[in-house]
């Protein structure tokens, strides 16, 4: 089952009271919301939001016994201030976004997330996206190719690997994970560290096939606007570019008196969450309050 980053902490900072209602923006396998959920008994609601149809799914199922507490929309977070119109939902008093992959999408080969396993190139949280993967790295110029790797994965390699990736596929397209992960490895010269040498283009990919950055970007320019005094907005980021957005307009909205922060620095996991969950082990959790 799949086990939430950080629960203890989010629960502790997020605070939320019996009877609140609650927003989990990025539902996936319905694992933060479980605990929100039992945190607000006995009749606290909870929207859950998710690009990905496949883990509400998932979410759905793990949250049945809470019943008509728990709302599920498919959608992306940045139109927070839409599904909780649309949904008639209370003002939340704490809403939580995690940037994260899911397990769910990760351990799946057919969504193309996994460096570890081989699968189409498509990395698509929403499977009504048009564009893929493998359609930025058959598609794009060499240049465009070296911006994105630089710019989204910080990948310092990025022309060298732009300039390989463009020469193999003119042989023939990019189709599979397993491909494009060997071709990345070949282009920088094996393996650099305890992480795969294609982690960060996979991580460049991934961000722009889905916006990601966009849409955090209209998360926390909206917040502002659909809390209340006294809610709460907590995020937690999984790498430089997410975190250093969030701290920079948690950090402005505080200057501005809209934010109180309760968290001044990230919070991250516990040795013993990083030793029983390797993935949690880059998350950063920052909080703020409505003034």
């Amino acid at each position: 089952m799949h086990e939430p980053v950080l629960r203890r902490e989010v629960l502790s900072l997020l605070a939320p009271q019996p009877g609140q209602a609650v927003v989990d923006c990025t539902a996936g396998g319905g694992g933060h919301a479980e605990a929100l959920l039992e945190a607000t008994a006995p009749d606290g609601p909870l929207l859950g939001i998710d690009r990905d149809s496949a883990a509400l799914r998932v979410a759905g199922e793990r949250l049945a016994r809470f019943g008509p507490r728990v709302r599920l929309v498919e959608g992306d977070y940045a139109d927070l201030g839409r599904h909780l119109q649309a949904a008639g939902f209370p003002p939340p008093r704490a809403v939580l976004a995690d940037c994260g992959l899911s397990s769910l999408q990760l351990d799946d080969p057919a969504r193309g997330f996994s460096l570890l396993r081989d699968g189409p190139l498509d990395m698509r949280f929403s499977l009504q996206a048009s564009v893929t993967a493998a359609d930025l790295v058959n598609g794009e110029r060499e240049e465009s190719l070296a911006d994105l790797f630089y710019q989204l994965g910080e990948e310092r390699s990025s022309r060298r690997i732009a300039r390989r990736i463009v020469e193999r596929r003119t042989a023939r397209p990019f189709e599979t994970t397993a491909d494009l992960a060997e071709t990345v490895a070949r282009a920088v010269g094996g393996r650099r560290g305890r992480i795969h040498p294609a982690t960060r283009v996979f991580q460049a990919l991934r961000i722009a096939v889905n916006g990601e950055l966009e849409s955090l970007d209209r998360l926390l320019e909206t917040a502002s606007s659909v809390l209340t005094p006294g809610a709460r907005l907590a995020i937690i980021a999984f790498h430089s570019l997410e975190d250093r957005r969030v701290k920079l307009s948690f950090r402005a909205g505080a200057e501005a008196g809209t934010w109180r922060l309760v968290t001044k620095k990230p919070v991250s996991p516990s040795r013993a969450e990083e030793l029983e969950n390797p993935r949690s082990r880059s998350a950063k959790l920052r909080v703020v309050e409505r003034l």
